[in-house]
């Protein structure tokens, strides 16, 4: 196997999922930011930068990892685990990949710039939090969402109190559906010592992500109704309610593979609901 393609394997290239979850909350920011027209520079700026960022995490998560990975049957053969990249080549990408991300902000503000430190502190503390916490997917959210006032930043200068009411929503969606991730993996985790959301709601796993997403749902109408949105962002909103009670569904008998699913199928939540801003900001 050549190095790029091992690189390439890495950085999840061949598994989007993880890129367009950040994506969708980070395109929900700048068109309320922008009040629908978001400029082309941060739009491109935004969706390179989440490319990257999202890159340089699985890195780094990789890095922290080593050592578990062989124990979880999802992970075993990742490039690091059966020695085919050096710990310090997941290092380097992750570094080189992170200051290229930190050049797309330079060309942005000084607000959104500082905003910036925040992210990379998140993104490399985030990897090593199952070991030291139950509530890894907390660290996640947070890390996911920080893309949310770095876009009000760049488009208006600003991040308005209301901002922050997308970035709980954010926050809530990602503990959310990253618990939904971590149950896939709930066996080899209590093996191997991991600790996450998954194991720490126990059997009340289906009824706090049921009401982490009743919340998610409440954050979105209220986001609506401080930015004057009209009735394409509901129906997008009612559209994620109709796929996360779909999820919940899936999750029903706890299986590993319809757990799994029910975690890509958030990508069609965020997406629904950047469909309704969208189609709101036309009309």
């Amino acid at each position: 196997m050549s190095k790029l393609r091992l690189y390439l394997q890495l950085i999840r290239f061949d598994r989007p999922i993880g890129t367009l979850l950040l994506l969708w909350p980070t395109w929900w920011a700048l068109w309320l930011a922008a009040d629908g027209v978001p400029s082309w520079k941060n739009l491109l700026i935004f969706s390179a930068g989440v490319f990257l960022m999202r890159s340089a995490g699985c890195a780094i998560n990789d890095y922290a990892d080593r050592h578990f990975d062989h124990q979880v049957e999802r992970t075993k053969h990742r490039p690091l685990t059966v020695g085919a990249l050096a710990p310090a080549e997941a290092l380097a990408v992750a570094a080189v990949l992170s200051l290229l991300a930190f050049g797309l902000v330079l060309l942005t503000n000084p607000l959104t710039i500082a905003l910036s430190v925040g992210a990379v502190l998140l993104a490399a503390v985030y990897p090593f939090m199952k070991r030291h916490t139950s509530l890894p997917q907390v660290v996640l959210g947070a890390a996911f969402a920080w893309s949310v006032p770095m876009a009000f930043a760049a488009e208006s200068g600003q991040v308005p109190p209301a901002a922050w009411l997308v970035y709980t929503a954010v926050v809530l969606w990602t503990v959310a559906y990253d618990t939904f991730y971590a149950m896939v993996d709930r066996r080899d985790d209590l093996k191997a010592g991991i600790r996450s959301t998954a194991i720490l709601f126990g059997d009340l796993d289906r009824a706090i992500t049921a009401t982490l997403q009743g919340l998610v749902i409440m954050a979105l109408v209220l986001t609506g109704i401080r930015f004057g949105l009209g009735v394409c962002w509901y129906l997008g909103v009612v559209a994620a309610a109709l796929l996360f009670s779909w999820q919940q569904w899936l999750i029903r008998e706890r299986e590993p593979e319809a757990c799994f699913r029910a975690f890509l199928n958030n990508h069609w939540a965020g997406m629904a609901v950047f469909a309704g801003l969208f189609v709101d900001s036309l009309l």
